[in-house]
């Protein structure tokens, strides 16, 4: 089965806006292939550390916000 890797690790840091915690951190509970890559976007600081959360660059925080938004708040609910 072919698999849209993009589309996977546009979801995951998407879904990485729901743990955000301390103003750019994110639990890395999600799969480490999908985190490297996300990592090598410039998304997120390196995963592969002891600490169980990733830290979001600036532009990823952003990203992973927008995408959050786009994918999962109904439209009636976005602010514009």
């Amino acid at each position: 089965m072919d698999i849209d890797t993009a589309a996977v690790d546009d979801a995951v840091l998407a879904l990485l806006y729901l743990t955000l915690h301390d103003h750019n951190r994110a639990w890395k509970s999600f799969d480490w292939d999908v985190l490297n890559r996300i990592y090598e976007r410039g998304m997120i600081g390196d995963p592969v550390n002891k600490a169980k959360s990733v830290v979001f660059t600036d532009e990823g925080l952003h990203e992973s916000e927008r995408l959050f938004k786009q994918n999962f708040v109904p439209s009636s609910s976005k602010e514009y």
